[in-house]
C-alpha cells in the first residue's frame, strides 16, 4: 500500500489512520506481526520517532500489542477490529451523505441513485 501523507494534519495522526485501515482491511491480519518501526518509517518516508508515536497510539487503542519476544502484533480481539471497521464505515457514509446533500440531493434521492447505479452494474454483467 502507498502511504498518502498531506500537510493538513499532523503526520503521526495520518499514520495512525492509515495503519488502522491496514489492520481493519486485513493487510495486517489479526495476531500477525506488525513490521518494525524502522521498516514502516522507511516505507512511509517518515522519522522513526513519528512512526513510534503512531504505533504507541494504536497500542493505546488496543489494536496493536507489544510482546517481549515477538515485537508488535495486531490484536487478536476480532470484535474490536470489527467495531473499529464499522465505525470507520459509518463515518465514511456520513461524509458521503453530507457531500451529496451539498449537491442538493436528499438522503432518499441518494439511496435511489445508489440503487439505480447498482441495477445498471448488474445489467452490464449480464
Amino acid at each position: 500500500m502507498i502511504w498518502k501523507l498531506t500537510e493538513d494534519r499532523p503526520i503521526w495522526i495520518q499514520l495512525v489512520d492509515q495503519l488502522t485501515l491496514r489492520i481493519v482491511s486485513g493487510v495486517y491480519p489479526s495476531g500477525e506481526a506488525v513490521p518494525s518501526v524502522r521498516a514502516l518509517a522507511g516505507e512511509a518516508g517518515v522519522n522513526p520517532n513519528t512512526m513510534q508515536r503512531a504505533l504507541a497510539e494504536l497500542e493505546s487503542r488496543g489494536l496493536v500489542e507489544t510482546r517481549r519476544t515477538a515485537g508488535r502484533t495486531v490484536t487478536e480481539d476480532s470484535s474490536l477490529i470489527r467495531s473499529v471497521r464499522q465505525n470507520l464505515a459509518y463515518a465514511r457514509m456520513d461524509e458521503f451523505l453530507a457531500s451529496m446533500r451539498g449537491l442538493g440531493y436528499t438522503d432518499e434521492q441518494t439511496r435511489q441513485l445508489l440503487a439505480e447505479a447498482e441495477r445498471e452494474k448488474k445489467e452490464e454483467h449480464v
